[in-house]
């Protein structure tokens, strides 16, 4: 049988930079109160360790989207489904991803921030997908640079399933997850599966 996943990146190598991040972020916003909008639901577990390596007066606010068919159809256009609740003019913003990839969607949603007048907007990435950029962007804080690879975990899902792995896993057989949706819960309780041909120790 193949490995249906394995970690690309573990819980400890996620923390450290996500402090090495609130710790830039503190510096270059020093003598500010940027607000932080992440994209519900994915960037929301990011979002909330991130803000707790800030050390600035931030505030926080919420936009959930809904795509028009495939996102190279629409171009990145979306519905905005819930808005922000705080008016942004003459703020500095970070908008908060979990994941980057063809740039299209996260394009135009920095287009709509900035046309309501903030001094800056800055985008924070957990994970950059570079390899599949269509849009050109310039994330400015960016956490690990991601292999093309379909990858789940620490906010990010499959079917809604596994947000809360503190991992982020590498998915290398989606038809087997398709097939057994449950096959990766033994990441969940901290026992993945032995790789195929290990035996039990001792």
């Amino acid at each position: 049988m193949s490995v249906v996943a394995s970690v690309l990146y573990g819980r400890e190598d996620i923390r450290r930079r996500i402090e090495e991040l609130g710790r830039t972020i503190t510096g270059d916003y020093q003598g500010r109160a940027p607000v932080l909008v992440s994209v519900l639901k994915g960037g929301s577990m990011f979002l909330a360790d991130l803000v707790r390596e800030i050390r600035l007066p931030i505030s926080v606010d919420y936009m959930s989207i809904s795509r028009y068919g495939g996102a190279a159809e629409s171009m990145g256009r979306v519905r905005i489904v819930k808005d922000l609740d705080e008016d942004i003019g003459g703020r500095d913003v970070l908008l908060v991803e979990d994941i980057v990839d063809t740039g299209l969607t996260l394009s135009y949603l920095i287009s709509v921030l900035r046309s309501r007048g903030p001094v800056s907007v800055e985008v924070v990435a957990l994970l950059d997908k570079s390899v599949r950029r269509i849009a050109p962007l310039d994330i400015r804080y960016r956490g690990f640079d991601c292999p093309d690879l379909f990858v789940i975990g620490y906010g990010l899902d499959y079917g809604e399933r596994y947000r809360n792995l503190p991992d982020i896993l590498a998915v290398h057989d989606l038809r087997a997850l398709a097939e057994d949706p449950d096959v990766l819960l033994p990441y969940l309780i901290g026992r993945p599966p032995a790789p195929e041909g290990a035996g039990p120790e001792g």
